[in-house]
Formats: C-alpha cells, structure tokens, sequence
C-alpha cells in the first residue's frame, strides 16, 4: 500500500479565508520589522568582529570540553569547530576557535591569546596554537553589506526570470512571497536572538531558491489550466492548480523537513543555526507558495490567453 500524505484528486477551497492568511502574514511581517528595529540581529563574529584561533593537539577534539575551558573567561561568544582534513597525520586533531571582538580592542591582545591558550592546555597538554587571526569592525561591515546585496541581487534575478517565463503579475507574486519569506525568517531570528552569521546567510538564499521552486510549480500548472479550462473562472482554475500540485508540494516539504530536523538533533552547535533556518524557511516557503504568492496572483489578474494582445483576454478576482 502507497503512502499518500494528501488525499486523491482533492477540491480545497484555498481562498475561501483568503483575507485571513494574507492579515496574518502582514501581522507577522510587520511584528518582524518592529523586533529587528528594536533589539537588532544577534550578529556572530563573521559581522561583529572577532579572533580565529587555530589549534593542533594530539588529543581528539571535545568540542564542548574545549567551550567550558574557555567560557571562565568570559570572553562572550565563541565558536569551535573540529577541522578534518584527509592530509592530517592520525594523531593529529585540528580546531577552529572563533571568539568575538572584545570590547574597545581592534584586534586580538597577547593577554587574550595566552589566557586562551592555558585555559586549553588544561584540557590537553600538547595544545598549540599554529595561528591566530583578527577580523576587525570594518571587515564585519563590508560583510554586512556584501551579504545584504546578496540577497537583493538574489531577490531581483528572481524577479527577471519569473517575468520573462510568465507575466509581471507572476513575478509580482513570487517577489512577494519571497520577502515575506526573508522577512519572516529575520524577524524569527531578532525575535529569539538567535546567532546571526555568514551561514544563516546561505540558508536564506537557499530558502528563496526553495520558495521559488514551489511557486514556479503551482504557477506552471496555473498557466496550463488557464489554457485548458477556458471557461472556468481565475479562481477556479487557481483552486485547481493547487489542489494538483498539493501531494507533490507536501511530499517535497515533509521530506526535506524530516532531514533537517534530523541535522538539527543530532548535527551539534556548529550547524544548529544554520538547519533552523531552513526549517523555518521551508515552513515558511510553502505556506507562502500557496496562500501569499497564489494570492497575490488572483488579486493582480493574470491573462487567460496569451494569443490576444488586448486587455480582456485577462481575468481576475471578483470584487
């Protein structure tokens, strides 16, 4: 027996509480804009600033042993990862060590280095460190705003090839579903102070890449049936579209779900950030594919037949 999490040939009436999603999301965004304005992002060292401190040791890496040695120092937020590498020796075990800027210091001091380093020699005698190195303030602000136009340049080649595949009232659906996407996942992120870094950063563009393969799918199948069900209203053709490509859409979010809840349980501190992202993306990303995007589409119009030039070939929502 085949396991179907959405019944066969479904008839959802998915825009019967239209109204209600699209208020809901704009309470969410706007309560997002408020918190980033408020509190701000809880930015890692990649935006902050900080010292990157590399290690050598006989010993196996214990990534929270090393942690607890350091957090006596109170030196704020710190980042340890094990490197591996297949060139290492076989007792040779690497680690990266990020710590975060230190109030009124532009780079790391010798006191910082060495208090790090005999803190660590506690854990395992052989420790050294093979190199230490400084990200300033004004490195942090260029990543800050290199990784702010990425999104924007990745955002707008969206908007260009939704609007060469399909119409502008396509792209203008997709575009907005993908910033109440962006939106959403910073103002999660400000809201729980969760750490901000380069990595969170890729998960967002990997969420716009998974938002707009689910609504170029339903769009796609929306295009079609407007050719096919000519004398169906834009609505019906849109519940339609949807209901079709409904199994498909679940299916694709509850597996790529059931994966990086897994990362995220067993994938330790170091990529913790980065999977909650995307689990609040794909979340995310789906509800918007159907009741933002879809939504946006139905209220703009779209043309019913793309042979006729003139201005009634298009239909849309009934006021």
């Amino acid at each position: 027996m085949r396991l179907k999490l959405v019944p066969k040939n479904t008839s959802w009436n998915f825009f019967s509480r239209s109204k209600l999603w699209i208020g809901i999301s704009i309470i969410l965004v706007v309560l997002s804009l408020i918190s980033f304005l408020v509190q701000s992002l809880n930015f890692g060292i990649d935006f902050r600033g900080g010292t990157s401190i590399r290690t050598e040791s006989s010993e196996p890496v214990n990534v929270a042993t090393y942690r607890k040695a350091l957090s006596s120092l109170d030196l704020g937020d710190i980042t340890i990862s094990e490197v591996f590498d297949p060139s290492f020796e076989v007792d040779q075990n690497v680690a990266m060590i990020r710590i975060q800027a230190q109030p009124g210091q532009e780079a790391a001091t010798s006191v910082l280095v060495e208090n790090s380093l005999q803190k660590l020699k506690g854990v395992s005698e052989d420790i050294k460190f093979v190199s230490v190195e400084s990200v300033g303030p004004k490195v942090s602000g260029e990543l800050i705003r290199t990784a702010i136009i990425a999104v924007i340049l990745a955002i707008s080649a969206v908007l260009f090839y939704i609007w060469i595949r399909f119409e502008w009232q396509f792209a203008f659906g997709a575009i907005s579903a993908l910033i109440h996407d962006v939106i959403l996942t910073i103002g999660i992120f400000s809201l729980l102070q969760i750490k901000f870094d380069l990595a969170i950063i890729a998960a967002i563009l990997t969420i716009v890449g998974y938002s707009l393969n689910d609504t170029v799918v339903v769009f796609d199948r929306v295009r079609e049936n407007l050719r096919k069900f000519k004398k169906r209203s834009l609505i019906e053709v849109m519940n339609l579209s949807i209901n079709e490509t409904m199994s498909r859409t679940v299916m694709t979010s509850v597996t790529t779900l059931l994966a990086l809840i897994s990362l995220f349980v067993l994938g330790g501190d170091v990529i913790r950030g980065f999977v909650f992202a995307m689990i609040w993306g794909v979340v995310v990303g789906t509800y918007s594919s159907i009741f933002i995007a879809s939504a946006v589409l139905l209220w703009t119009g779209v043309k019913r037949d793309w042979t006729k030039p003139n201005a009634e070939a298009g239909t849309q929502v009934p006021q």
